[in-house]
């Protein structure tokens, strides 16, 4: 019971926390209005340059934002603590460690979802995209392995700010690797082969091309060994961050830097 407390309630408090000195609004351009924008922009690109279509781009880019929240929340929860002078003490209770931390993840998954939901249906209006309301249920599934796959990620980020002093810098680098790797605007079909292998191993690839296939008419039952494919490397993700926490806590402890910045 304590553990689940933990997991629910103090993974929600630390994320409200991230916003204390924030006035919350500041989301609407951050994560409303940008991935919309992130949309528009590249399926005009595609209509310029007669590649792909509408839905092609509005998939790909409204899934690859979903990975902004899930990064960077997860970076802030853990190196704003360290930034906070406060991850000492969150380091010293008795609290389980993956609970502690993985608690701070749910949030951070959902407010994902919520983004990448949002650009697919604002996106889809202006550009004049129907998708069929019988897909919608499988999509918002994908979506949702896809943000937890991307939180995974988000885990591994939140270890290294252990001993980083910036990790919006590192957020930053990991989405635009993801926008150029994961097959957002590009099939994976049609790059270069390493590039399509490093695609693989990442968050999103998998993702978006189940939710295309979705969209296009699949079931979700079609697209399961996609799906699946998503969450074991969200799962993988999350073990690489568990194990990076766990040893980069004890060598900051060893080198007393546990809240240097």
């Amino acid at each position: 019971m304590t553990s689940l407390r933990i997991f629910f309630i103090g993974g929600l408090i630390s994320y409200r926390a991230m916003f204390n000195w924030l006035n919350p609004w500041i989301l609407v351009p951050a994560l409303l209005v940008s991935p919309v924008c992130q949309v528009l922009l590249f399926a005009y690109i595609g209509r310029s340059a007669g590649v792909g279509n509408d839905e092609f781009y509005l998939i790909g880019n409204a899934l690859n934002y979903a990975a902004i929240p899930c990064l960077f929340a997860m970076g802030a929860t853990i190196g704003g603590e360290r930034y906070s002078q406060t991850l000492g003490i969150i380091l010293t209770t008795p609290a389980p460690r993956i609970p502690l931390f993985l608690g701070r993840s749910l949030p951070a998954i959902v407010n994902g979802w919520a983004v990448a939901m949002f650009g697919l249906l604002v996106g889809g209006l202006l550009l004049g995209v129907t998708i069929p309301w019988s897909a919608w249920p499988a999509i918002a599934v994908v979506v949702a392995v896809t943000s937890a796959s991307c939180t995974g990620l988000g885990l591994v980020m939140g270890a290294v700010s252990l001993r980083v002093r910036e990790s919006a810098t590192m957020g930053n680098i990991l989405f635009l690797v993801m926008l150029v790797f994961c097959g957002v605007n590009v099939s994976a079909d049609d790059l270069p082969g390493w590039m399509a292998a490093v695609g693989d191993v990442l968050p999103l690839t998998h993702g978006i091309e189940a939710a295309r296939e979705v969209a296009a008419g699949g079931a979700l039952s079609e697209v399961g060994g996609l799906v699946l494919q998503e969450l074991v490397v969200g799962l993988v993700f999350v073990a690489i961050g568990l194990a990076l926490l766990s040893a980069l806590e004890r060598l900051s402890r060893s080198r007393a830097t546990l809240d240097l910045v």
